[in-house]
């Protein structure tokens, strides 16, 4: 019996995918007392976007806003910031931008990680338990795959990797692994292709760090505060 060996996307797309669907939620009418926390290339960021995106990734991830870290809350700034300068760099005016169909097919693939959220209504309540909105969450998915979009017409035609690379892997880490596992033999011409993709999301995901470091050399990112203002950031300020 074969075993297939699940190989991982790289950490680095990941937190990507997290930074470009950060959200924008809706304002309660209870009066808000904002502050700068960076500004990238004169676009400002505030406090209430800052905490908009703290209660995205609480969603996300399934957790309460009282788990996030001090470091947890300055990466979510960080991403942020990334996420600014990547809009920067999508201004060309042939930029194809995502449909609201492509938009609406993610979010239904995305429900699909809350099945306490069947429903309509279901779904609706889990996103106003944090402090989202379905307008809301649309729009930014397909702002995330806007940014993907543009990473991938970017960085992957950049990238070749030789079938020395594939074998490499197959030998060293690929065939290790699947031995551990207890799992059947599986030759390199079957598993080829995913190791070539795999190889492959790794050198744009190391490209895009490159990319995102550049960015920040060349332009102006400034910080004038990274401490978050509340334990409940956002819950507590609507």
């Amino acid at each position: 019996m074969r075993v297939r060996v699940k190989i991982t996307i790289p950490v680095v797309v990941l937190a990507l995918l997290v930074s470009v669907l950060s959200l924008a939620p809706g304002r309660a009418s209870a009066e808000v007392i904002d502050r700068i926390v960076a500004t990238v290339n004169g676009r400002i960021i505030l406090q209430s976007d800052w905490d908009e995106a703290l209660c995205y990734e609480a969603l996300l991830t399934n957790r309460t806003l009282a788990q996030f870290t001090d470091d947890d809350r300055r990466a979510v700034l960080d991403r942020l910031i990334d996420q600014e300068l990547l809009r920067e760099q999508m201004k060309s005016a042939d930029f194809l931008h995502a449909t609201d169909a492509e938009a609406a097919a993610r979010v239904a693939e995305a429900r699909k990680q809350y099945p306490q959220a069947e429903s309509s209504e279901a779904w609706q309540a889990l996103l106003a338990n944090y402090h989202l909105t379905e307008k809301d969450f649309l729009g930014r998915v397909r702002q995330q795959i806007d940014l993907m979009r543009l990473v991938e017409a970017r960085l992957r035609p950049t990238v070749q990797i030789d079938s020395k690379s594939i074998e490499a892997y197959y030998r060293e880490q690929f065939v290790p692994k699947l031995k551990q596992s207890g799992a059947s033999e599986v030759s390199l011409a079957e598993v080829s292709g995913r190791i070539r993709e795999l190889l492959t999301e790794q050198k744009v995901s190391e490209l895009l760090v490159s990319w995102l470091q550049t960015l920040r050399s060349e332009g102006q990112v400034r910080i004038p505060g990274v401490t978050s203002s509340a334990n409940d950031p956002g819950v507590q300020s609507r």
